[in-house]
């Protein structure tokens, strides 16, 4: 008998765009969920991010987001758009959306006119900032984010440029959408012990904020402050890649016992009976000393002559991988994160799996992800509605 899939028979309505909600959906999708994507006409804007191969607005960051969901294209501002929509939000166990606070009312998709629809429904907004707070409803992008999170300030506390800088990857939007998953998992347990749905709220700002404060927090964690704020050992200038003869290396011997061994195979055991650098937490305080004395030695052998003498001594140490290293990279090939497959319109592509692995209910196949309004027929044909009523 074919097994259940994790969240098989849960239905959800996702009306977000870009990358935060439909990341988040498309974790749901990946667990088994039908996560239906209500698209405008013109599509999603993350179909534009990256060329398509084949199809316009099917571009690879569309591929790899939006893999699992079936799409409708309905005009939501027409009758017909409206009653499809109403229609399916019924039947949904989610909703979730990524409108402004503001325009939720007048899109009437406010929580108690979708409520009235499905009574326990879950009604997940994804937004900017928190709605109590006097940045609700301003525009939030990724870069917004970063700056306002205290994300672009890190950079500069450990290098010589004193710009801030963004991390150049959709950092917000990411792990905010790691936020909204999480969530609509646990409001669906709620329900399933309760019967109650309920209003869930994911803000950006205030996810990342306690995403970085999490460890930087340190000694202001107390009140009064009992040292600054920041992780120092997250901050240390010394604590980098560090050049080999031939490229670089990250090393990292994190416990008391492997620095000692490190500086064995480096013999420059010595440097440990300098003052400050006896005892192991004389050693943590100073521990830009021991980066700069390993550095030191590091450019006399290539990175792979490092990483075999570490490997073999139980140093943890890796060397660096570009975007296109990972492509070919023995660990992430062995455990099956990339695959090629087959796209029905867009020929073969490079999909990256999920990463976490079940020992059951999770499928091994999702549907591709789809073109705009691929599916809005046959989902008006499932909710019962009639040629005429077809937006």
């Amino acid at each position: 008998m074919k097994q259940k899939a994790i969240l098989e028979g849960i239905r959800i309505t996702d009306m977000t765009t870009v990358i935060f909600g439909p990341y988040c959906t498309q974790i749901l999708a990946d667990l088994g969920a039908d996560v239906i994507k209500v698209e405008p006409r013109g599509g999603d804007a993350s179909r534009n991010i990256g060329k398509s191969s084949h199809t316009k607005l099917m571009g690879g960051l569309h591929l790899r987001m939006n893999r699992g969901k079936r799409s409708v294209d309905w005009d939501i501002k027409t009758p017909k758009g409206r009653h499809a929509l109403e229609r399916l939000i019924s039947t949904s166990d989610v909703l979730i959306h990524n409108i402004r606070p503001d325009a939720t009312e007048r899109a009437q998709l406010d929580y108690e006119t979708v409520r009235a629809l499905r009574p326990d429904i879950v009604y997940v907004q994804c937004t900017g900032f928190d709605t109590r707070g006097p940045s609700s409803g301003q525009p939030a992008y990724d870069d917004i984010i970063q700056a306002a999170s205290g994300i672009a300030s890190l950079l500069p506390m450990v290098d010589a440029n004193p710009a801030p800088r963004f991390v150049p990857m959709a950092m917000a939007d990411k792990v905010s959408g790691l936020h909204g998953a999480y969530a609509v998992l646990a409001a669906i347990i709620h329900r399933l012990r309760t019967g109650e749905g309920q209003m869930v709220e994911v803000p950006m700002l205030e996810s990342l904020v306690s995403f970085n404060l999490l460890d930087h927090l340190y000694e202001e964690t107390f009140v009064p402050p009992i040292g600054p704020i920041g992780y120092t050992r997250q901050l240390d200038p010394t604590r980098q890649p560090l050049p080999t003869k031939d490229g670089y290396i990250v090393v990292a011997p994190y416990q008391d016992n492997r620095w000692i061994r490190v500086f064995e195979l480096l013999e420059m055991s010595e440097i440990l009976e300098e003052p400050g650098l006896t005892d192991l937490m004389s050693r943590r305080e100073n521990a830009d000393r021991l980066y700069t004395a390993l550095a030191s030695r590091l450019p006399e052998r290539t990175t792979a002559e490092w990483l075999a003498l570490f490997a073999e001594n139980s140093i943890p140490a890796s060397r660096i991988n570009s975007l296109h290293d990972l492509l070919e990279d023995p660990q992430l090939a062995a455990s099956g994160l990339f695959r090629e497959r087959e796209h029905p319109s867009e020929g073969t592509y490079r999909e990256v799996r999920g990463p976490v692995r079940f020992s059951a209910g999770c499928p091994e196949e999702v549907c591709h992800a789809p073109r705009i309004g691929e599916h809005s027929a046959s989902v008006a044909h499932e909710l019962g509605l009639e040629p005429e009523q077809m937006p």
